[in-house]
């Protein structure tokens, strides 16, 4: 799928009349298009998928039914260093930055749920799948183990959003082996609203030809 046929899709399928565009630095053929196909290859026949890859800039989420094309393209402004730049002033947020960034990244997330669910039936399952290497990191520190094609469960994903809410309200970072990274916090943060308001009960985790996907 070329750039250009990429974007026309992008704005085609809106059902509102907007058109989602593709952030400069994100190369849909590699980091969307691709991963959307082989998300296909992994699903069970018929079944609805998500290409989901968080940037440091922008989150884009691509969903549907159709092996070669998404129904609906969405590009989130929320992004691993952009999110962190934003909310958090050291590599450990405090409570109320979180609390604050929670807010912010929540309802990004559910302006992203109004018009992703116009694509998706109530209640039907979807799985999204990523090669981003900051969710591999997730998956490993959740205690999932390694593999060519990793699942990440929303409660195990949950667990691990406390334990690191733990570190912010003062336990030491060292008694929960977390790095000290507002990156990583506000991977951590993205990625658990986006399964909880999506909504998506697993993350599907596989490795590029190259290794996971840094960006």
């Amino acid at each position: 799928m070329s750039q250009s046929s990429f974007k026309s899709l992008q704005a085609s399928l809106s059902p509102s009349g907007e058109s989602f565009s593709v952030p400069q630095g994100v190369d849909s053929d590699s980091s969307v298009a691709v991963l959307y196909r082989r998300a296909h290859r992994l699903a069970a026949p018929g079944q609805l998928v998500t290409a989901l890859h968080m940037g440091t800039e922008h989150t884009v989420v691509a969903t549907g039914l159709d092996p070669k094309l998404p129904s609906v393209v969405l590009t989130l402004s929320l992004g691993r260093q952009k999110t962190a730049h934003q909310f958090f002033r050291k590599a450990i947020p405090t409570p109320l930055e979180l609390e604050t960034a929670i807010a912010w990244v929540e309802d990004e997330v559910y302006a992203a749920h109004v018009r992703h669910r116009a694509w998706v039936p109530e209640g039907a399952a979807v799985m999204p799948c990523s090669t981003d290497a900051s969710l591999h990191d997730i998956a490993t520190l959740a205690g999932i183990a390694q593999g060519p094609v990793r699942t990440l469960p929303l409660d195990a994903m949950e667990h691990l959003f406390r334990r690191f809410a733990a570190v912010s309200e003062g336990r030491p970072v060292s008694q929960e082996g977390l790095p000290e990274d507002a990156a990583f916090a506000a991977t951590l943060l993205v990625l658990r609203e986006l399964m909880h308001h999506l909504p998506f009960a697993t993350l599907t985790l596989c490795q590029d030809a190259d290794g996971p996907s840094a960006d």
